[in-house]
C-alpha cells in the first residue's frame, strides 16, 4: 500500500530508492445560489457555461487533459449544493471528485461517476498516508524520528508527509516488509469495495507478491497497487473521524438520503496515531505539495497529494485526498485528475481548494446536517 514512482511530490526517489477563505458574510449574497436553484445551475453549467472539452494528447499518455466530466452522472440523491461547488471547481478538467461525510459515510456527490466507479489507479504518493499509519502502529517510527533521505539531510514524518518525500517512505516500507504493508493496506480498506451496494462500483487491487520494483516503491509511489477514489475517501474519512471505517453509501433519491443509517465496516485502532500524521497533512497545505489549496489557519484543511504515471492506462495522475474540521459540516474531498503533463497532485489540490471555497462562500459549513444513529454491519 506504499510506493515510489516517477514524480510524486517534490522529491524524486534516488538510486535506492491565503487565499484565505472569504467569509460568507461578505460574499455569500453576491455569489451563492439558493438550494432550489442548484439543479438549474448544474444544468446550465452542462449546457454551455463551461468550456468545450478539448482533446490534447502529448507525451506517452493516451488520456486527454479535458473532458465533460459530468456526462452521464445521475444526481437525484446528491447534496446539490455540494454538487454545484464540485462541478464548478473541476471545470473542463478530465477527472472525478468524490465528496463524503466522514461522520456517516454518506457520499454527497460524485462528479464523473464513470471514472470514480470503474476501478482503481496507481495511488502515487497518497499511499504514504496508510504507510505512515502502519509504521506508527508497528512502532517502527515516531513522528519526530529522523530518517536520512539524502546526503546529510534528515526528515521526520511531518516534513516527509508535507513534502511527499519518497526516500523516507521507501525506508518505512523496507522496515515494515511486504507482509505487514499488505496487512495494513487490507485493514484500511484497499483492495475491496468501499461502498455498500453502490451499483457499478469496482474495487481496487493489491499485489499478491512484492512488485518487481520492490517494496520501497510500493510504499512511496504505490507500485503494484490499484486504488479507487471511493477507497481513498473511506480511508480519509476514518482519519477525519478518529478511526471508524464506514461503508460509503450513495443515496439515489432525496428520500434515501434522509433515511440513510450509517453502516460501520470496521473500527480501526488508529486514534492515537492520527495526531501524529495530521501535522504533516496540514503541512502539505501550508508549505508542501498542496500549497495551491490556500492555507487558512482559522479553517484548516488536511490533505495528501499524489503524482505519477499509471502505465496500465497509460495516463498521468493527479490525486488529492483531504478533510476539513471547521464548521458543522465536516467533509472529505477526494480529487483524481487524469491526462498528460498538465496533471499533478498540486493541480488536484487546487481543485479541492476551490470546492471548499465555493462551499464557504455559500455559507455551507455553518449549516447542520441531520445524522441518523450509527449501526454496525458485519462484512
Amino acid at each position: 500500500m506504499l510506493l515510489l514512482a516517477v514524480a510524486c511530490g517534490s522529491n524524486s526517489l534516488q538510486a535506492v530508492a491565503p487565499v484565505k477563505k472569504k467569509k460568507a458574510s461578505r460574499l455569500a449574497a453576491a455569489r451563492s445560489v439558493p438550494t432550489r436553484n442548484v439543479a438549474m445551475s448544474i444544468a446550465s453549467t452542462r449546457a454551455g457555461a463551461r468550456p468545450k472539452a478539448r482533446k490534447i494528447l502529448s507525451g506517452p499518455w493516451r488520456v486527454p487533459n479535458y473532458a465533460d466530466s459530468t456526462d452521464g452522472d445521475y444526481i437525484d440523491g446528491e447534496d446539490l449544493a455540494v454538487r454545484r461547488a464540485a462541478v464548478d471547481a473541476l471545470g473542463p478538467l478530465n477527472g472525478t471528485i468524490v465528496v463524503s461525510d466522514p461522520n456517516t459515510g454518506r457520499i454527497l456527490t460524485i462528479v464523473n461517476q464513470k471514472l470514480a466507479l470503474q476501478g482503481g489507479y496507481q495511488p502515487c504518493s497518497t499511499i504514504k498516508v496508510p504507510v505512515a499509519l502502519a509504521a506508527l502502529s508497528e512502532s517502527i517510527v515516531e513522528r519526530n524520528t529522523l530518517i536520512r533521505v539524502y546526503g546529510r539531510t534528515t526528515f521526520n514524518m511531518t516534513t516527509a508527509l508535507a513534502k511527499s518525500n519518497n526516500q523516507y517512505f521507501a525506508s518505512l516500507g523496507e522496515k515494515l516488509g511486504f507482509d505487514r504493508v499488505s496487512y495494513y493496506a487490507r485493514l484500511f480498506g484497499l483492495g475491496e469495495k468501499a461502498g455498500l451496494d453502490i451499483e457499478g462500483e469496482r474495487p481496487g487491487s493489491l499485489p499478491a507478491e512484492v512488485p518487481k520494483s520492490g517494496v520501497g516503491m510500493m510504499t512511496s509511489f504505490g507500485d503494484g497497487i490499484s486504488l479507487t477514489p471511493l477507497e481513498y475517501a473511506a480511508l480519509i474519512g476514518a482519519v477525519a473521524n478518529g478511526g471508524t471505517l464506514y461503508y460509503l453509501q450513495y443515496p439515489k433519491t432525496p428520500q434515501d438520503a434522509q433515511a440513510l443509517v450509517p453502516r460501520v465496516k470496521r473500527r480501526l485502532d488508529i486514534e492515537q496515531f492520527i495526531p501524529e500524521i495530521k501535522p504533516g497533512m496540514m503541512g502539505a497545505v501550508e508549505y508542501g505539495t498542496a500549497r495551491r489549496i490556500g492555507f487558512d489557519p482559522n479553517e484548516p484543511i488536511y490533505g495528501k497529494t499524489g503524482t505519477c504515471t499509471d502505465s496500465r492506462s497509460p495516463t498521468h495522475l493527479g490525486w488529492f485526498g483531504s478533510f476539513t474540521e471547521s464548521g458543522k459540516n465536516k467533509l472529505v474531498v477526494v480529487v483524481l485528475l487524469t491526462g498528460g503533463r498538465l496533471v499533478s497532485g498540486p493541480t488536484a489540490s487546487g481543485v479541492a481548494g476551490q470546492v471548499y471555497k465555493n462551499l464557504g462562500i455559500s455559507n455551507y459549513f455553518a449549516q447542520g446536517r441531520q445524522i441518523s444513529p450509527a449501526a454496525m454491519v458485519t462484512n
